[in-house]
């Protein structure tokens, strides 16, 4: 018996063979990125990649299982390191403490990797992470927009080109479309986007609370969005079980 006796009981020892061997790389250890990763290391994958640039915010508590009190003011990919290795200490973890642009995309190479996810939250930063994956044939699911939604059951998986409602998927389709990319497995929802309500005394526009030298601080943004504990961790547990399907069927 070992800690993913369970899971072989579904999948079988020649799926959990190959998901221990499968490396990941996880792009944006978020609300929705860090409980993708949450349910890729306790359902037997052990080589991953953590790619993120930013520290936990005390606003992050109500929706990253990753942000507690005490993890406040700590870089994000140590603090998921940290949480892989107590579930599996066998683990073997790659931390990329930067923010992914076309810029930075130079210092990865896409070929080491079986599983891309991403859970970034740019336009630009998503459509490179998708170029390079193409270029290298490496399977990546993209997550679509889950802030400002309210119901978790909206979430759907689909071809980027099959997506409705959501906003951030319909700018994917034409940017994609126009650089030839003919298909990209996606979760998204059909929920429309609610109206954040401008409470300026819950807001990091009026009371930003990061820590001193923390790089693209919330009061950067031209809106804060609103969200949730039990919508963008539905987002990244459907992502975790599209990887771990994927990878458990492969040749």
């Amino acid at each position: 018996m070992n800690q993913f006796s369970r899971s072989e009981l579904l999948l079988g020892a020649e799926a959990m063979e190959k998901l221990k061997k499968a490396r990941v790389a996880i792009f944006g250890i978020g609300g929705v990125g860090g409980y993708t990763v949450e349910a890729l290391v306790r359902s037997g994958i052990s080589r991953f990649d953590l790619i993120d640039d930013d520290k936990v915010c005390l606003t992050n508590i109500n929706r990253q299982i990753i942000a507690t009190r005490k993890t406040v003011g700590r870089y994000k990919v140590e603090v998921m390191r940290d949480r892989i290795l107590e579930i599996n200490p066998k683990a073997e973890v790659v931390m990329h403490q930067c923010f992914f642009t076309k810029e930075t995309a130079d210092r990865f190479d896409f070929s080491i990797y079986d599983y891309v996810v991403d859970a970034i939250d740019t336009v630009s930063g998503k459509i490179e992470l998708v170029l390079r994956c193409q270029e290298k044939n490496v399977p990546i699911i993209s997550c679509m927009g889950a802030g400002n939604k309210m119901d978790p059951t909206r979430f759907e998986v689909a071809d980027i080109y099959k997506t409705s409602v959501c906003p951030l998927a319909k700018v994917m389709r034409k940017e994609l479309s126009n650089r030839g990319i003919e298909k990209l497995k996606v979760v998204y929802s059909k929920e429309p986007a609610m109206k954040p309500m401008g409470d300026s005394c819950n807001s990091c526009k009026s009371s930003c609370i990061c820590p001193p030298g923390t790089d693209r601080k919330c009061t950067d943004k031209r809106q804060i969005p609103g969200s949730v504990s039990f919508v963008p961790s539905v987002a990244g547990l459907i992502i975790a079980g599209e990887v771990i399907k994927d990878i458990a069927a492969k040749e």
